[in-house]
């Protein structure tokens, strides 16, 4: 794959909320994991939560056995995830925060704070053959900790720069895509693989894109939130076009 190349990995677990509010086995977010792929995404990403308001047990099995993309499992860093992990042996492993609470992901996991907690379930999870992904902000202390952890990958939470673009934000715009460029070259330069997401859109998902050490972007709520309205093959095939664009206009 060309290294000018960046995967997207489609988030499916927002499918799984909507058929939770009802019931049922509709809609399935298995069908939804295979309309993507055949739309161009490289990868589907799941996270299967504590309390699993959206993803469930049954749905790791399923996507473990039905999909032909790689699976990369977002989980806490609890005992219960990883012996789901490792019973799954899914593809990746991307450890996020989380709290009962939160309506969605917010932030990224401190592993400068928490690098005692958080360093067995990366060796764990590398013993077992699963890559390890860490999501942080793009901040060097915390990537520096990655890097001594012995992760493979660090990936940066987007969301700060994604809330000052709605807010029309200029400044702040700037300056959160400042971080994310500059964080994106040290862990480079330290060996680690470079991802990005959380709430990437059609119109923030270029700069980022554009960046030249990022080789992979997770994008789910808002894909899920399109394809209502234009259905989700295009709303994938528009984000991979859009990624592709970035790429090419960033290497002119």
């Amino acid at each position: 794959m060309s290294a000018n190349y960046v995967r997207l990995g489609v988030n499916i677990d927002h499918v799984a909320t909507i058929r939770n509010a009802r019931g049922g086995p509709h809609p399935d977010p298995v069908r939804a994991a295979h309309i993507a792929e055949e739309a161009g995404a490289d990868g589907i990403t799941a996270h299967l939560r504590e309390d699993r308001r959206h993803i469930g047990d049954n749905d790791i099995t399923r996507l473990s056995k039905d999909i032909g993309l790689p699976l990369n499992l977002e989980m806490a860093a609890t005992e219960e995830m990883l012996a789901i992990a490792l019973n799954h042996r899914p593809h990746a492993c991307c450890l996020v925060p989380e709290k009962r609470e939160e309506r969605t992901t917010e932030g990224g996991l401190d592993i400068a704070a928490q690098h005692r907690h958080v360093a067995p379930f990366v060796e764990k999870l590398k013993s077992a053959g699963i890559r390890v992904s860490l999501f942080i902000e793009p901040d060097p202390v915390q990537i520096a900790v990655a890097e001594a952890m012995g992760a493979d990958i660090v990936e940066l939470h987007t969301g700060a720069y994604c809330e000052a673009f709605a807010e029309g934000d200029r400044a702040r715009v700037d300056r959160h895509l400042d971080r994310l460029r500059e964080a994106s070259r040290e862990g480079h330069g330290r060996g680690l693989e470079i991802h990005a997401g959380h709430g990437l859109t059609f119109d923030t998902v270029k700069p980022v894109a554009a960046m030249a050490e990022v080789r992979e972007l997770n994008i789910g709520h808002f894909l899920m939130g399109e394809a209502l309205f234009v259905g989700l093959r295009p709303a994938v095939e528009k984000m991979r076009a859009l990624i592709a664009e970035a790429r090419s206009e960033a290497a002119a």
